[in-house]
């Protein structure tokens, strides 16, 4: 990690007057939508040729942009100023992979539903430090019809910004997005920039920890993107990463961290949904597949590790993050567990998490049970999680390499007779890669790993 801005002076350095209810008269507004002046921003998506709702990369004319939920439509249904325009849907977003020069202080987006879809929901956000901690600017935008209307955002960024756009309100309905323009004082259009190196940018009085790497440690499993690897299929999310094995019905391992930068005041959201972004070809877990079968929905990433806003808090309760735990141990051992570790970051310590099950076969409310809905979700035997805990700082893996951390390893039954008490179920790293098969600490020195993944745990859980 590195040093930043104290939150304060990012936060007003990202202010933008729209968000202030004091000063309605900057609120983002909505006029019909106009031709593009030349010399502006804009980006058009002319250039794109994304045809699939996949999370990936696409190289656009303003430059590359990062595509989650989301594609480029050429469709009859997709309202567009010439032949293209982006299309989300779910709780999909467009985020610049790249930064505009802080000499912006205007934003337009032209939006409209798609087809005859109802009306959706997006905002607009925005970093100044590479795209690691965003602040939204102005209100929501709500937009219906199939009109193309255009919301205008005012700027105040005293660095170079990168901007994120989000569909949401997670619901059917899909959205159409055009003619996005960046314009400084003068009414024209910067040309993008790279972000300056971090040895020439301004140091802060005091470090701010931001958000991390959620994969830092590892691919515990090597998962990957491809279709052909249901069993071990990964998910890259902004809150959390996860290799997904689509013939249990559950992820096999969820990693992220988890800092002051994650924890905020948004309340939980309880809004359990199945995943938007699980493709098609694999069975979609619902919140009603677990009906009736005397388990908890059980978080991996928990609620409560994300709560800075909503959409991160509502992120955790997509079906991909769930597993069928026992009440006793998700709502007794697993909680004081998960307490435990934001009572560390409440001490002034960042912790990375990984989390996972493995086996068949647990005990709920309703007894032993081997699956549910018809067989398409396992039941887990067993339900473990490895925390590696450091004081906040900078330059991570060498602070752990070099036994500045401290790891938690834990693994215990998935029934009703669990103890509270989650030390009685402390055991080392290499006890869990020998159970599961995984590499947890792949990014690690190996002789590292072989000295920590050794150990026991044995400290304070207080």
């Amino acid at each position: 990690m590195r040093a930043m801005l104290p939150l304060t002076s990012f936060l007003l350095g990202l202010s933008i007057l729209a968000c202030s209810q004091q000063q309605p008269q900057n609120l983002p507004t909505e006029q019909p939508a106009q031709t593009p002046v030349a010399g502006r921003f804009p980006e058009t998506f002319e250039a794109g040729s994304k045809t699939a709702y996949a999370e990936g990369d696409e190289q656009l004319s303003s430059g590359t942009w990062h595509f989650t939920d989301a594609l480029i439509g050429s469709a009859p249904a997709d309202h567009k100023n010439g032949t293209h325009a982006a299309r989300l849907r779910g709780q999909g977003r467009l985020r610049m992979n790249f930064d505009a020069p802080a000499t912006v202080r205007t934003i337009r987006i032209s939006a409209a539903s798609y087809g005859t879809d109802g009306a959706s929901t997006w905002e607009v956000w925005a970093s100044q430090d590479g795209g690691r901690l965003f602040s939204r600017l102005g209100q929501p935008v709500r937009t219906s019809g199939a009109q193309l209307v255009t919301a205008t955002f005012p700027v105040a960024a005293t660095r170079p910004f990168r901007l994120e756009i989000r569909k949401t309100d997670g619901g059917s309905a899909r959205l159409n997005l055009d003619d996005i323009a960046l314009e400084t004082t003068a009414g024209s259009a910067p040309a993008a920039v790279t972000p300056a190196p971090a040895q020439n940018r301004p140091q802060a009085d005091a470090v701010v920890v931001s958000r991390d790497d959620n994969m830092a440690l590892g691919n515990p499993s090597g998962a990957t993107g491809s279709l052909d690897n249901p069993t071990n299929y990964l998910m890259v999310k902004p809150q959390y990463t996860l290799s997904y094995n689509a013939l249990r019905g559950t992820p096999t391992w969820v990693s992220w961290h988890l800092n002051r930068a994650w924890m905020g005041s948004a309340p939980r959201q309880d809004d359990f949904r199945p995943d938007p972004a699980l493709p098609r070809q694999f069975y979609q877990v619902t919140p009603r597949s677990y009906s009736g079968g005397g388990f908890d929905r059980g978080h991996n990433c928990p609620s409560a590790d994300r709560t800075t806003d909503l959409d991160d808090n509502s992120a955790t309760f997509l079906m991909t993050n769930m597993i069928p735990q026992a009440g006793n141990n998700n709502q007794r051992t697993w909680s004081k567990l998960e307490e435990y570790a934001r009572s560390l970051v409440q001490r002034g310590n960042e912790v990375y998490i990984i989390m996972g099950s493995y086996g068949k076969g647990g005990t709920g409310t309703a007894g032993f049970a081997t699956t549910l809905d018809n067989g398409h979700v396992t039941v887990p035997a067993r339900v473990w999680k490895v925390l590696v805990v450091l004081p906040e700082g900078a330059d991570d893996l060498t602070r752990i390499s070099n036994g500045k951390a401290r790891i938690i390893a834990v693994d215990t039954p998935n029934d009703q007779s669990v103890n509270p008490d989650w030390s009685r179920y402390r055991v080392s790293v290499d006890a869990i890669e020998n159970a599961t098969g995984l590499d947890l600490l792949s990014k690690v020195p190996t002789i590292v790993q072989e000295r920590l993944e050794s150990q026991v745990d044995m400290g304070t859980t207080r």
